[in-house]
């Protein structure tokens, strides 16, 4: 099943096979490991969920009551994460899912954290932050080895060989860092018309490397070209009613994304036409703003308060 190449008539196939009740409130992220093997999901009710993707259960819980929790993230391996909070301070916190302990804080942020993301290839992670600064930390050391001052608040992600990072400032421009030289300032900047009726709230790279995918609180998402900075797609077609924060996810081989919609809906776009291939009828019982398909296999995971696993039907 996990060699299938991942197809428009396919995705149109795809069911629930996992429902996962363990939240209580809102899911607020979703997490793989890089081997696809585990996911993490935190949620606004303080707590975090692990599960094994292999067998398709959950493997434990914890709990951050004194924090909170948002946007949490494996490090390289699976027994630890960083997340930021949602209570005290605005600290990101590397924390011993082992044994529920923090290893380490990240102090430096004076407003809410926006982006957590962990390099791809080393212990360097990257955060930006309502206070209009971005910082580069290192798992090994509390201390911020990077920063950035920005007019605007921005958001921030890594490209897939860890070597640039990309900051998305203000809804209207994308600069990008090479991660050896980021004093000197971006490389590159591409700026666009700002965006009309929505702002930017995450961005991600293709695991291609060959576009940069804008996601937004609104109802269109923009691909752009990580080496023009053109717009390839504008994608659109799903529901925003309230103007949430949508994540969408990459599938795997780069030629899909999928986002939820407030019509309760699953949304497949390709991204070499721009156009939805799939529309899926969901079991969710509230809007799903976190959508993330796994690296390695032929899963998606979809979150309200309940997170759903899903899978090619059997009949493929």
């Amino acid at each position: 099943r996990y060699t299938m190449k991942i197809t428009a008539g396919n995705i149109q196939e795809m069911s629930c096979a996992k429902q996962f009740s363990e939240h209580q409130s809102r899911v607020n992220s979703l997490n793989y490991s890089n081997d696809g093997m585990h996911m993490i999901s935190s949620s606004d009710d303080e707590s975090i969920v692990l599960y094994n993707c292999e067998t398709g259960t959950k493997s434990r819980s914890l709990n951050s009551k004194k924090y909170g929790v948002d946007l949490i993230h494996f490090s390289h391996n699976v027994t630890d994460a960083i997340h930021c909070s949602t209570k005290v301070d605005d600290t990101i916190r590397y924390l011993s899912l082992h044994d529920n302990k923090y290893i380490r804080y990240f102090q430096g942020h004076q407003k809410k954290v926006i982006t957590l993301a962990m390099s791809p290839i080393d212990d360097t992670f990257i955060s930006s932050s309502m206070d209009k600064t971005i910082r580069l930390w290192d798992l090994r050391s509390p201390n911020c080895q990077g920063l950035m001052q920005l007019q605007q608040k921005a958001i921030a992600a890594f490209d897939p060989e860890g070597l640039i990072f990309a900051a998305g400032v203000n809804s209207e421009q994308i600069k990008l860092y090479d991660l050896r030289s980021y004093d000197k300032g971006p490389f590159t900047t591409f700026s666009m018309e700002q965006e009309p009726h929505c702002e930017w709230t995450s961005m991600k790279f293709s695991p291609n490397g060959k576009q940069i995918l804008m996601c937004t609180n609104g109802e269109v998402m923009r691909l752009v070209d990580a080496f023009s900075g053109n717009i390839v797609q504008t994608l659109e077609g799903h529901k925003n009613a309230k103007h949430n924060a949508l994540e969408a996810s990459f599938s795997p081989d780069s030629n899909f994304v999928f986002c939820g919609s407030s019509d309760l809906r699953l949304y497949a776009w390709s991204t070499e036409t721009g156009n939805v291939v799939a529309q899926l009828n969901t079991q969710h019982t509230a809007f799903f703003q976190q959508v993330a398909f796994n690296p390695r296999y032929y899963v998606l995971a979809s979150a309200c308060s309940n997170v759903f696993f899903w899978v090619p039907s059997e009949d493929e």
